[in-house]
């Protein structure tokens, strides 16, 4: 598999600083692989081309965050904890590295519409644990049981989607993280029993 190849994480790196640093459509291979010190040719071993260098990035780099979250809810008692935990990590993973978080909150919003797509597909993971989270808080009586999961959902999300944009919009000039306690009270006083 191509992810287990050795250059495959470095030239994600390089890819998350260079799209960072020159936007996606000046990002050209070339610089890829210079930065991730390697032939033009081997990007190509590994990728089909510049957008399958984007959606591999967010691929990967959303992999390793869901496993993560998965990790640290598992150790927590109720659906309040565990959604706190999961819009936490959210800032933290974004806040400790600009990069990631340019290219997340402004490079992938491009308007081609099968790389939308693949970019939904890849989410897909986390809006499932946003909704297992929802779900369990309605079973342990903290939700509201008429509470529209999906609607819901789509509000969490959006929420914190928005909340790394401003921050990134505004160059990063405040603490993204001590934002959590904030989100997650107006979030949870919202939809609470």
């Amino acid at each position: 598999m191509k992810k287990n190849k050795p250059k495959y994480k470095q030239i994600i790196d390089a890819a998350v600083e260079v799209i960072a640093e020159n936007g996606y459509h000046a990002s050209q291979v070339s610089k890829i692989a210079k930065k991730a010190g390697v032939a033009d040719g081997t990007i190509y071993l590994y990728f089909q081309n510049k957008e399958d260098i984007l959606v591999s990035v967010f691929q990967e780099k959303m992999g390793q965050f869901i496993e993560r979250i998965k990790d640290d809810i598992a150790k927590k008692s109720n659906a309040n904890e565990k959604l706190y935990s999961l819009i936490e990590m959210h800032f933290r993973q974004l806040a400790v590295d600009h990069h990631l978080a340019v290219v997340t909150q402004l490079e992938l919003r491009q308007s081609k519409k099968d790389l939308r797509l693949q970019i939904n597909e890849v989410l897909k993971g986390y809006i499932a644990i946003i909704d297992e989270i929802l779900h369990e808080g309605v079973e342990e009586g903290l939700y509201h049981s008429e509470l529209n999961i999906t609607l819901v959902r789509q509000m969490i999300f959006g929420t914190l989607d928005e909340v790394v944009t401003n921050w990134v919009m505004k160059e990063e000039k405040y603490d993204l993280i001590a934002q959590a306690s904030d989100v997650h009270y107006f979030i949870t006083n919202g939809i609470k029993k």
